[in-house]
């Protein structure tokens, strides 16, 4: 048994951010079940084509973060994207978000969405429940815009009944409106939204890891040795290979998988969906000036594809696409690349190009269901396991929707409370 200051489970952006906090020299460990550092922000590259596990741009608020990454990337060229983002709606290029441009619908679609909207929130009228996800939409948008967009995305997206997820689910990173906004919008567009700019190295997102797993000792990640049990009482961590006594355990696995690691109960208040991204390399470029297009049509299968080739100005389609199924679905990766496929063309996002290069992973878990009932079990079993020297951050193990600059921030801070965060320029 090896006795160890701080054990990291997960060599992802939270876990390598919280060991480059501790500083190199320190007494940490990084136990990572995978064959390679990163996590779900781990790149593929094949026939030139370069792809991520799924799109992950980054957009960041605090330029010294930024600054920070950069400054160990040397070489590395990066480029700061104005993001263009549309909706294809039967047959039409929205922008987005769909709110604030229903004034480029048809007009018909454009009167019952206005007028659904304006009596959804008119003076007099009675206010609408907002108990949920979907009654939120309803209430603050009106039937129309709900259900020609919002419903239907978020439905696939999620794969799961919006009813079922906290009114609040999305939190900053849902794209409000209210009447004067979408007025406004018609005559003077501004869909600046939390990503409006984001920036991208020509590697790929891994580049974003390399850099702050240059500020760890190599020796102290641990790849192909993941947690097995965990003992709150000992403070042993088990696996395959080893066992360790910590003072500390900083992890960022889903927190149903730390509760069982833990040994305790897991039960239905945890829930989430799966997203299968297929990676695409054609021969021949195809749309121009667009990042990534939403897709509300339920006949398509998936909900969101992205454009790897319109960053760095490539001469051949490169893709993302996602699609989303529930939790427990056993998901055909065959038959559903053929539906793939064909739902491009109906699209006519392929035209004549031809596949040559193709990759696919299935990120499970993907997008948590936020609940009141996960929200409020999360607070209690966190400072339960907190009590216990256990401190679960990230997005699967705070259990939220965040950006990867909030992972940063968040382990950077867990570091600063528990009094173990040398300087560096993340401080503000």
């Amino acid at each position: 048994m090896k006795q160890v200051d701080t054990i990291i489970l997960g060599a992802g952006i939270s876990g390598l951010t919280t060991a480059a906090a501790l500083g190199k020299g320190g007494d940490v460990v990084i136990l990572e079940r995978d064959s390679e550092i990163g996590g779900y922000c781990k790149t593929v590259k094949q026939a030139g084509f370069v792809w991520d596990y799924s799109g992950h741009f980054f957009h960041f608020k605090r330029p010294e973060i930024e600054a920070w990454l950069r400054a160990r990337m040397p070489g590395q060229e990066i480029r700061t994207v104005l993001k263009k983002s549309f909706i294809s709606y039967a047959g039409r290029q929205i922008d987005f978000p769909f709110q604030k441009n229903i004034h480029q619908l048809p007009q018909a679609e454009f009167i019952d969405c206005l007028h659904d909207l304006y009596f959804a929130r008119a003076p007099g009228m009675p206010q609408q429940p907002e108990g949920n996800f979907k009654e939120m939409l309803y209430a603050r948008f009106g039937r129309s815009i709900a259900e020609k967009f919002l419903i239907p995305y978020n439905e696939k997206l999620y794969a799961t009944d919006l009813a079922q997820l906290d009114r609040d689910a999305m939190g900053r990173f849902f794209p409000y409106a209210d009447l004067t906004d979408i007025v406004r919008n018609m005559k003077q567009a501004d869909n600046a939204s939390y990503n409006a700019t984001f920036t991208y190295p020509a590697g790929g997102a891994i580049e974003y890891v390399k850099a702050l797993a240059s500020e760890v000792e190599p020796s102290a990640i641990h790849l192909g040795e993941g947690a097995q049990s965990i003992d709150l009482e000992k403070k042993i961590v088990r696996t395959a290979k080893d066992e360790y006594r910590f003072e500390r355990l900083v992890t960022s696995a889903p927190f149903p998988a730390l509760l069982k690691l833990c040994g305790k109960p897991v039960d239905d208040t945890w829930t989430w969906n799966q997203v299968l991204v297929f990676n695409l390399g054609f021969d021949g470029k195809g749309p121009k000036d667009v990042h990534w297009v939403y897709f509300p049509d339920r006949s398509l299968p998936f909900y969101r594809i992205g454009f790897y080739d319109n960053i760095f100005d490539g001469p051949r389609m490169s893709l993302y696409v996602e699609v989303g199924f529930p939790r427990d679905a056993t998901i055909d990766v065959a038959k559903t690349r053929d539906l793939v496929l064909d739902g491009l063309r109906r699209d006519g996002v392929i035209t004549t190009q031809q596949l040559v290069a193709e990759h696919s992973v299935v990120m499970n878990p993907a997008y948590v269901h936020i609940t009141q009932r996960s929200n409020s079990e999360l607070a209690r079993a966190k400072a339960e396991l907190a009590s216990n020297g256990v401190h679960s951050i990230g997005r699967y193990g705070s259990w939220t929707y965040c950006s990867i600059e909030d992972n940063i921030i968040e382990a950077r801070a867990l570091a600063t409370k528990l009094g173990l965060a040398k300087a560096w320029p993340l401080e503000r």
